[in-house]
């Protein structure tokens, strides 16, 4: 295998709406961005992944692209987004952007054209409008739902006045799918693809990657067949990981390739590609991954594993062999801007806290590439106590507010200060209000702390930098477990050369055997240097044998 940049970095998500407000709005920005640059650079990441900040008009926050092509104002313009990847690169970071090819927004100028053209219209036809069932079409064309919740399918009233024809949408009615079997939306995606790549990205991720292409006849899913987060992982539903989506990749990395020798600003380094693809085995995942096709798949049952070595274990093993079988590498992945933060997922609080700390090391210290989501590297939890009435994500509202949606982990980044905004705006408050109780959790505040969480996240980086068992000097792309009578809570590898880590995931500590002196623990761990450690719950370590 032939190994990219790509296959060992460690890439930092900016959810750009909550990371740095440039204009005092009270929302993230470019500009905002653009300012805090260096800070990214002096944590250490490689790379960069920004969330959507096209054209939209934000139902599902920005995830719903009107003009892929432009840049929202609310974020800035086409300027600033070139000042961004220019700046980027200076500091030696790549810079990766959301594609979003499932949908586009109710508002684009493609979904305008084809309300207002007949059915059976070309402009309909990169959409997946259809007949509905029952007496006078009432009834949605089959019994999909969406994963917002209620059908999955709106009906339109068409330009006579009469009722009309139905549109697909997976996600919010105001997010229209494409018709992926349709020859122009696939050539009108490769252009998008170009549009920035000739302006310097290094890649993309893609979202939803596995529900472009639909089952032929769009047929209906089986009675007893779960639907929504429990279908997707143990089904293969009929609008999700069809074959023929592959037949999309294979052509988006020909056109990848093809810009592998230009200069982005940064140097030639090859573009790439990560997909989102939740399903439920790496095997799956790692379709996406075949020679010809994509980059790098978010590792999801990582994710999803939660505090249990058991299947914490069987996630990582799973991963690098489906990956090695393909010629690829993991990407791991513990949080991002759609679910709950890892301190408050891993039982919240000083508990909640440690574990996180030691998940984040043992991410790190594992073979392949890292994704960090902006303010793990903080210790950040969940907010779970937003007002309602301040709530935008339109999961909470499609619920009828019994499911609170993803804000709490979208809520903006504290970077100095005793009280909100906390330094993210020079206006007088954020667009979600931040907790009181992170004026302890400021990049400021933390900054200087050895013992801080951000601290943490910066050395482990440095480590992972410099030893030659980790990052991109590592000498082999494996682990070997630590099988010697250790308890079942503890999971335990080394690398080569001379590198290992522990994680005790139990309730008392263990006696871990330790082959030479620490590089870095998560929490409060006495060690001689020599010999085997006592583990304390809750608490990674990495150690060297190197001289």
């Amino acid at each position: 295998m032939v190994r990219g940049w790509w296959h060992d970095a460690v890439f930092y998500q900016v959810y750009p709406r909550s990371f740095a407000d440039g204009d005092g709005d009270g929302v993230g920005d470019l500009p905002g961005l653009f300012a805090r640059l260096p800070y990214l650079r002096d944590l250490g990441v490689d790379a960069i992944w920004l969330s959507p900040f096209y054209r939209s008009p934000m139902v599902d926050a920005g995830y719903d692209v009107a003009d892929p092509r432009d840049v929202d104002p609310l974020f800035g313009t086409l300027a600033d987004a070139d000042r961004v990847f220019a700046r980027a690169h200076e500091l030696g970071l790549a810079v990766l952007v959301d594609v979003v090819p499932n949908h586009t927004s109710r508002d684009s100028a493609w979904f305008a054209t084809a309300l207002a053209s007949p059915p059976g219209s070309v402009e309909r036809s990169r959409y997946l409008f259809r007949d509905g069932r029952g007496t006078g079409g009432d009834e949605p064309p089959n019994n999909w739902l969406s994963q917002f919740g209620g059908p999955a399918w709106t009906r339109i009233t068409e330009a006579d006045g009469r009722p009309g024809q139905w549109y697909l949408h997976l996600y919010s009615p105001a997010q229209p799918d494409l018709n992926w079997r349709n020859l122009e939306v696939r050539c009108e995606y490769l252009s998008i693809l170009r549009f920035w790549l000739d302006r310097g990205v290094d890649g993309f991720r893609i979202d939803v990657a596995h529900g472009l292409v639909k089952a032929l006849g769009l047929p209906d899913v089986p009675p007893g067949v779960p639907q929504g987060w429990e279908g997707r992982l143990r089904h293969r539903l009929p609008y999700w990981d069809q074959p023929e989506v592959h037949d999309v990749y294979r052509t988006w990395r020909r056109l990848l390739d093809s810009y592998a020798d230009v200069d982005t600003g940064g140097g030639r380094r090859g573009r790439i590609a990560v997909a989102e693809v939740w399903l439920p085995r790496a095997q799956r995942s790692a379709a996406y991954l075949r020679p010809g096709e994509l980059h790098q798949a978010f590792d999801f049952p990582f994710l999803l594993a939660g505090w249990d070595p058991v299947r914490l274990r069987a996630a990582i093993d799973d991963a690098l062999a489906a990956t090695a079988a393909v010629g690829a590498a993991p990407a791991w992945v513990l949080a991002n801007h759609d679910v709950v933060r890892p301190v408050t997922r891993f039982g919240g609080g000083a508990l909640g806290l440690a574990r996180a700390r030691a998940a984040l090391l043992l991410e790190l210290a594992l073979p392949g590439a890292a994704y960090l989501y902006q303010g793990d590297e903080l210790g950040l939890p969940e907010v779970e106590d937003l007002p309602d009435e301040l709530r935008r994500d339109p999961v909470f509202a499609h619920s009828g507010g019994r499911v609170p949606g993803r804000d709490g982990c979208r809520v903006p980044l504290p970077w100095a200060g005793e009280a909100a905004p906390f330094d993210f705006t020079s206006g007088e408050t954020a667009w979600l209000p931040q907790p009181a109780s992170w004026a302890e959790l400021t990049v400021a505040a933390q900054r200087h702390d050895p013992d801080s969480t951000l601290a943490l996240c910066r050395t482990a980086l440095r480590i992972r930098r410099t030893h030659p068992a980790l990052g991109a000097r590592a000498a082999g792309r494996g682990l070997t477990w630590a099988e010697d009578e250790l308890p079942p809570d503890i999971l335990a590898f080394t690398r080569v050369p001379g590198f290992g880590c522990a994680v005790n995931m139990g309730k008392a500590p263990a006696r871990v055997p330790v082959t030479g002196p620490l590089l870095l623990a998560s929490g409060p761990v006495e060690h001689t240097g020599t010999g085997d450690l006592t583990l304390p719950p809750n608490t990674a370590v990495w150690w060297s044998a190197l001289a």
